[in-house]
């Protein structure tokens, strides 16, 4: 795994063997921040990335200048490996928690830009996340929340929904807290 673009391009990400996490492939991650790029200052930016895994979506936004970047990941091992990433390579505007994302979303009262979610493709209640995030009043008015998914499940009906887009396996769905006007 490596950092894509910004201040640690190219660094590589070592992380230990054994952990749970799906990362993003690098061919959508920089799909991503190149749809990301066109739309959003990152050195404004405040993040939080759920379902955090390997830490690799938090550490492109940090990379880009995001002011601030706040992961969010329950599993020790993973959490104890984005930590040990942060302080090798100094990444100073990353803060992670290590807590259930829903715990968060209901304890938090910080307001993001984005707010991004990779969560396990068999998540029981991954159909009801975009609704949860919404709701939960942590997004600004003009921010959006972007869903990692697979590729079976289409989230077009969602009163949030604004855009998807697919690459490969991987699939992003963007959602808004203030529904565009080409919403039924």
């Amino acid at each position: 795994m490596r950092i894509i673009g910004g201040k640690y391009k190219g660094r590589r990400i070592v992380l230990p063997t054994g952990l749970k996490a799906r990362p993003t492939t690098d061919f959508a991650k920089e799909a991503l921040f190149n749809i990301l790029a066109n739309r959003i200052d990152f050195e404004t930016l405040r993040v939080l990335d759920l379902f955090s895994g390997t830490g690799s979506i938090s550490f492109e936004f940090a990379s880009r200048g995001a002011e601030v970047v706040h992961l969010v990941e329950k599993e020790p091992k993973q959490i104890a490996a984005i930590r040990g990433v942060i302080n090798h390579i100094g990444i100073p505007n990353i803060t992670a928690y290590q807590t259930d994302t829903r715990a968060y979303l209901r304890t938090c009262i910080y307001k993001y830009d984005i707010i991004f979610a990779d969560p396990p493709y068999d998540l029981s209640w991954l159909e009801e996340l975009p609704g949860i995030v919404l709701d939960s009043g942590l997004l600004k008015e003009d921010g959006f929340f972007i869903l990692e998914h697979p590729r079976n499940m289409s989230f077009s009906e969602h009163k949030g929904f604004f855009e998807h887009r697919s690459y490969g396996s991987v699939n992003f769905s963007f959602f808004s807290p203030v529904y565009p006007v080409n919403q039924k």
